[in-house]
């Protein structure tokens, strides 16, 4: 649990939730974010920028590929192994 009491995953998801303007991340975690439009190359900086800034580490755009982020259960396994959950 983070400083705010919640877990890396609803952190995680409470910003995926405001970049891609809809709960449906919350619903499916296995939600295809860019076949469905909800994240495209301007949102995953957005989304990088915001995770970096949460959980006070750097997220590169070097070491993240598109398919690395292409769910929503991805970006929360993705944001645990770095935040050492």
């Amino acid at each position: 649990m983070g400083a705010t009491g919640t877990s890396t995953a609803d952190r995680t998801l409470n910003i995926l939730a405001g970049i891609a303007r809809t709960e449906e991340v919350r619903r499916n975690l296995d939600l295809d974010l860019f076949k469905f439009h909800l994240l495209d190359s301007l949102g995953m900086v957005q989304l990088m920028v915001a995770l970096s800034e949460e959980f006070g580490i750097e997220v590169s755009p070097s070491e993240i590929g598109r398919e690395d982020w292409a769910t929503p259960r991805k970006i929360i396994a993705y944001m645990e192994s770095r935040a050492g959950v």
